[in-house]
Order: C-alpha cells, then sequence, then structure tokens
C-alpha cells in the first residue's frame, strides 16, 4: 500500500488559522457529548412517564404510549431527523416557525438533532421500562394498594425502584447507543465528531489518520459509560433482586 500515513497533521494549523485539525476534533466531540447528553435526559423522562402509561389501567394512556412507541420505533432515524429539521418547522405556527428558522443556524441543527435523538431513544426506554414493570410480580402492586397507598404512589415508592433496578444493563446499552446514532445528524450539517472526522480527510486527504481518531475517541466516551453504568448498577444492587448477591 503506497498511502503515506502523517499521525502529524492533527497538529497543523486549519485553512483559517484558528485552530489545528485536532481541535476540529475536539469540538466536535463536544458536539456530540452535549447533543447526545441532552437527548439522553430527555429520553429517560420521556420513556419512563411513556413506560408507566403503558402498563397502567387506564385505555386512553395505554393508547397514547402505543401509538408513540409504534411510530417512533417504525421509522428510520434519518427520515425522523428530516422531518424534525425540515418539515415541523413548516407545521408550527408562523411565528414560531418563523423563529426557529431565524436563530443561528448550529442551535437549529442541535435543537433538532436533540429532539430527533430524544424521542427515538424514549421510545425504546419505554419498552424497557414497560418490561421492567411486567417482570415484576403482580403482588407488588396489589401490596402497595392494600397498604393505602394511591396507583402513583405504588409505581413511585415499590413498583419503579425495582424495575428501574431492572432495566438497568439494557439502559446502558441505549445510552452508548445515542452517542453513536448521534452521527447522523451530520446530514443536516451539525458538526458532531463524525461529521469533523469527513470535514478533515476533505482538506487533508488523510482518511485513515482522521477515521482511526474518530473511532478511538468513540471508543473512550463507550468505556466512560459503561465504567459509570457499572457503578450505577453496583450501587443500586439489592441482595437477593436483580442480579444482587
Amino acid at each position: 500500500m503506497n498511502y503515506h500515513w502523517n499521525w502529524d497533521i492533527f497538529l497543523a494549523e486549519t485553512p483559517s488559522g484558528s485552530t489545528t485539525y485536532l481541535g476540529w476534533l475536539l469540538s466536535g466531540l463536544e458536539v456530540t457529548i452535549a447533543v447526545s447528553l441532552s437527548a439522553w435526559i430527555i429520553a429517560l423522562i420521556v420513556g419512563l412517564f411513556m413506560g408507566v402509561f403503558r402498563t397502567v389501567p387506564n385505555r386512553w394512556l395505554s393508547g397514547i404510549a402505543t401509538v408513540y412507541v409504534e411510530v417512533f420505533r417504525n421509522t428510520p432515524l434519518l427520515v425522523q431527523l428530516f422531518i424534525w429539521y425540515f418539515v415541523m418547522p413548516e407545521l408550527l405556527p408562523v411565528s414560531i416557525g418563523n423563529a426557529f428558522k431565524s436563530i443561528n443556524p448550529f442551535l437549529q441543527q442541535f435543537i433538532a438533532a436533540m429532539l430527533c435523538l430524544a424521542l427515538f431513544t424514549g421510545a425504546r426506554v419505554c419498552e424497557q421500562v414497560r418490561s421492567g414493570i411486567n417482570s415484576l410480580s403482580v403482588g407488588q402492586r396489589y401490596a402497595g394498594l392494600a397498604l393505602g397507598f394511591t396507583l402513583p404512589q405504588t409505581y413511585r415508592y415499590a413498583i419503579l425502584p425495582m424495575a428501574i433496578r431492572i432495566i438497568l444493563p439494557p439502559l446502558t446499552s441505549e445510552f452508548l447507543n445515542i452517542f453513536k446514532n448521534s452521527a447522523v445528524a451530520s446530514t443536516i450539517g451539525l458538526l458532531e465528531l463524525a461529521a469533523q472526522g469527513r470535514q478533515l480527510v476533505d482538506y487533508t486527504a488523510q482518511a485513515y489518520e482522521s477515521f482511526i481518531a474518530v473511532t478511538v475517541l468513540f471508543m473512550a466516551i463507550n468505556v466512560v459509560v459503561m465504567v459509570l453504568m457499572h457503578k450505577i448498577e453496583a450501587r443500586a444492587r439489592v441482595p437477593g433482586n436483580a442480579g444482587g448477591g
């Protein structure tokens, strides 16, 4: 292979002279982390509520949660991203749509990517919450009601604490996936990590170095997430339950 390796390219200045190519990658890493973490917080909140709605004895709430899951799980992520960025501003009231289109382009891209990732991932979290709740004995719900708790209190104090412990491992996978899925945001112009890697290739033609660096940075994110979630699992484990010793 006649490829010329040049790892020093990361320390070279960009055409604008304002930073180095490594600086480009690090700025992309910051955007990836920011959009993924903000989307994950929203996804957890939405997924938790929708997962509970899927299990309550109320046909309206259960129906709303079911429609949400079916729509967002069965539509390709890229299609959803294009809808959020190109279509939704046109469907909103004119004043709101125009306000969105007049803000900084980076914020437009960031908000669209964040909401898309959040609701897409929230649908998956919803199903995991539902599975965790359904894996518990129905007697746990009856016991809470027999003690005089309302149904919301039973969920809050008796059901969800155990269900969340059970679903922590699959939640770890979803946490990792949201970082990887953030790469689709480059299709609407958001300069996250993968987009910065492609931009580096366009300017330097050093494709191998660029995408090896991008891969290493994504792997570093994964390692941090896995270590963090492992510590959370260890602290949340109940002896004799949900994998406790």
